[in-house]
């Protein structure tokens, strides 16, 4: 099995469909019409989607993510983020088979190559840092917007659609400046929606950060393609013994936040940073000023999510900057 350097073609080399009526359907076009899905097998670990093994008659398996069908917009969401990331070739994706409505099953799903993972390579951290840097610093101005609308203003941050960071909307207006990007596309929209959470004098101070954004911020010396949602539960060994990265909410902006994201839930391996610097050096001090900021758009999103627990962490960080 490769690693994907292009993800909108699926497995039989043509392009992937947004349109399946079935996984029935998917099987026949993708492997032949004599292919049968014979098996479902639960995989667990995803806590919004169910996820499935899909055993086939010829002895090959599909990865299947379903949720109800009026959720379709998730994976055609994902879809186009793994599509985008794949583009780059820098570093592992799973292939994209394709995404659908199964009315039989009463479920939206997307398809992917199943994934064996290999035991790590030596130099798994060095590798990923190495890759990750790659792509941040990859052509990445197409998923912004289409070049005759760039063309009309310097479009930089941002993504071509909208789509979702967990089951939450993520707004992708396309902007000028990463500040302007950062306040009206991620911080503002999340903490409207924790208002009743923060209250009258946590809500004075977010608009005050909002207000002064750009003297915390910096605009950075070219925009990047982001994973977007890149904790350690988004990275699996693929089958290169490198490392792969999976559920994505992509868009264009500062690297800055996808480095940030690493280190949320717990920081990966110092080598990991060291390997990211030879190749796109870290400003670590201003890093380090900036990274709860980052922190504060997905605290603000699990608060949302998930209630109260996150409240102290929010309001530590807005207090901190306001």
């Amino acid at each position: 099995m490769e690693k994907m350097h292009y993800s909108d073609k699926n497995l039989s080399g043509k392009s992937f469909s947004d349109g399946y009526h079935s996984m029935e359907e998917m099987v026949r076009d993708i492997f032949g019409g004599e292919t049968r899905l014979e098996r479902m097998d639960r995989v667990y670990g995803g806590d919004i989607n169910d996820a499935y093994r899909l055993n086939l008659s010829n002895g090959e398996h599909i990865f299947v993510k379903t949720n109800s069908i009026r959720n379709r917009a998730f994976f055609r969401a994902e879809a186009r983020g793994l599509s985008a990331l794949g583009t780059s070739g820098k570093i592992g994706v799973p292939k994209i088979l394709g995404t659908g409505t199964d009315e039989g099953r009463g479920v939206s799903f997307l398809a992917l190559e199943y994934i064996d993972s290999a035991p790590r390579i030596d130099t798994y951290w060095e590798t990923f840092g190495h890759e990750l840097a790659e792509l941040h610093r990859a052509e990445c101005l197409p998923f912004v917007a289409p070049e005759e609308k760039r063309a009309k203003c310097d479009l930089r941050y941002g993504f071509a659609e909208d789509n979702f960071i967990g089951a939450t909307p993520q707004k992708n207006s396309p902007k000028e400046k990463w500040t302007d990007f950062y306040r009206e596309c991620r911080l503002l929209p999340q903490l409207e929606r924790a208002e009743h959470y923060l209250g009258a004098e946590l809500m004075k101070r977010a608009d005050s950060l909002l207000e002064h954004l750009d003297s915390y911020l910096r605009e950075p010396e070219f925009p990047s393609l982001l994973h977007g949602d890149l904790w350690s539960g988004n990275m699996m060994c693929g089958p290169d013994g490198k490392a792969w990265i999976i559920d994505p909410a992509a868009y264009v902006g500062d690297y800055e936040a996808d480095l940030a994201m690493t280190q949320l839930f717990g920081s990966l391996p110092e080598r990991f940073y060291a390997a990211y610097s030879e190749v796109s050096p870290i400003d670590r001090k201003g890093y380090l000023e900036r990274k709860k900021l980052y922190d504060l758009y997905h605290l603000l999103n699990h608060l949302n999510l998930f209630g109260r627990s996150y409240l102290s962490s929010v309001a530590g960080i807005i207090r901190e900057y306001a």
